[in-house]
Order: structure tokens, then sequence, then C-alpha cells
């Protein structure tokens, strides 16, 4: 392991296990990290073997958030962040983040110390977020005389209510994992949540792979979305399911008599 590696990633029995690995800095985003996460969720986009994603921080600390010292340094480094090249739908700074929301398997972060600004936005592209009680939480970017604007937008708007989001990030006030809990940008409390997070993950890969991508998606394109859209897009997705080989093998497993070892599933198909 070499100080270029910012982020890690080991596969173990379908699982990416991901690590932003910049612990010296409490994992503060500098243009390495905003590279290797984007190219690190490509890859794991590329192996159809994978059915989750754990992600977590080395060290004290999920993510400080961006750091400015480091990526000011290198002319250009705002620039190729902010920038977007007109054929994409994102700019780098908002993939680091939408990247793992935008993935076709369930995303589940473990969250420690603090997760603060651009690790916050991160945080909550994922599908799931686990953090220990006590854990430092900030949508910091106020106090730069910034806002949100690494997907924060659109996942704030998901996950509670706007005075809330509103609140908490006009004053840029830290709050508990707890607090955070109670706002709904928590999805469960735990002492170990990386420990947590591999427990729901285990759970979350003797499913049909294929099923579970198509969920991911469905509430993707339909949350919020009105009645007559939500339908439409519940039919075409489960016309989709209908027949593959792992939804087939789903219905042999739930036929099965107890106690009879499941049949293993294929790689999961493509769903966007």
């Amino acid at each position: 392991m070499t100080q270029e590696n910012r982020v890690t990633c080991e596969i173990r029995d379908h699982i990416a296990y991901v690590a932003l690995n910049r612990p010296d800095k409490l994992n503060g985003l500098d243009m390495l990290m905003f590279e290797q996460m984007v190219a690190t969720a490509k890859q794991i986009r590329k192996d159809r073997s994978i059915r989750a994603v754990v992600l977590s921080g080395n060290g004290d600390s999920f993510s400080a958030g961006l750091d400015f010292k480091a990526v000011s340094q290198k002319p250009g480094s705002i620039a190729k962040l902010f920038l977007k090249w007109p054929w994409k739908k994102l700019n780098l700074a908002q993939d680091i983040a939408h990247c793992w929301r935008d993935l076709p398997v369930p995303v589940i972060c473990a969250i420690h110390g603090n997760c603060f600004g651009g690790g916050m936005q991160i945080a909550l592209a994922a599908d799931y977020r686990i953090a220990t009680p006590d854990a430092n939480l900030c949508i910091m970017e106020m106090k730069w005389g910034l806002i949100p604007d690494m997907s924060g937008m659109v996942t704030l708007s998901r996950l509670t209510r706007v005075d809330i989001a509103q609140e908490l990030t006009m004053t840029a006030r830290q709050f508990s994992a707890q607090e955070g809990y109670e706002y709904g940008l928590i999805s469960r409390l735990a002492d170990d949540p990386k420990a947590e997070a591999q427990a729901l993950a285990e759970l979350l890969v003797t499913k049909s792979p294929d099923a579970v991508a198509a969920t991911k998606y469905l509430f993707k394109k339909t949350w919020k979305a009105d009645t007559n859209k939500a339908l439409r897009w519940e039919r075409w997705v489960q016309f989709r399911l209908l027949g593959r080989k792992n939804q087939r093998i789903a219905m042999k497993n739930g036929l099965a008599k107890k106690g009879s070892e499941p049949a293993p599933f294929a790689d999961r198909s493509s769903f966007r």
C-alpha cells in the first residue's frame, strides 16, 4: 500500500469493501481521492459478481470533507472539479457522491468520527447509513460561503424535511448521528457500524441480485413520483425481471423444502 492509494477496495463473497484511505488527514478529499473514488465505483459497476458495497473510512473519521488546502495547491484543480463536459450529466465534484447512488447494487455507508461537508454528501448518496451514536455530522459548506454541490440537493430532498435541510445547510452547525437519525439522515445507530454494515450486506447477497438491483432502480425512478408514473415503472421493471435466470432460481428456492440447500444465484444482470 502506498500513499497514492486514496481508496482501497477488497472483494469478498460478492461484497466490495471500499474504504477512504487518507487517515492522516481524516480522509479529507483531495484530487486523487475524487478520481479514485469515481474510478472504484466504475470498476464495481463492471464486475457483475459484486452484489453489495460497504463504504467506510480508515482511521479516526469517515471523512472531514474537502481538503481545500490540498486541492488549491494544484492550478486548475478547482476548475477540474466543477466544470462539466457537455456530454456528461455530472461534474467530478458531484460524481464522487452520486456514483454510489447510481450503482446497481446497494451501498451501505459505515460512519464514525467526523463526517463533514463532502464526506456527508458521499454518505447521503449511499442507500443506507449506519453510524456510531456520537459520530459528528455537518453540512459544512456554508462555513466557506458555499452551498452543498456534490449531489446533496438530490439526496437531502429524499431523506428529510425541507425545513430541517435548510436549517442544517444555512447554519452549518455540527450535530450528532443520534440527531441525524431523528432527522432521517441516518438509517441506523450502532456501536460498530462497519460490522452492522457487513451483516446487512451479507443478508442482501442472499437475495436475487437482479431483484435487488431492480428494487434500487425502481425506487430511484419512482420515489416521490406521481401515482401513474410510479405504476408504469413498476410494471416495466417487473416485466424485465420475469423469467430471467435469477428469478427462476429464486422461485425454485422459495418452493424448496425447509432446510434444503438453496441454489446459488448467477451474477446480476444490468439494471439502469
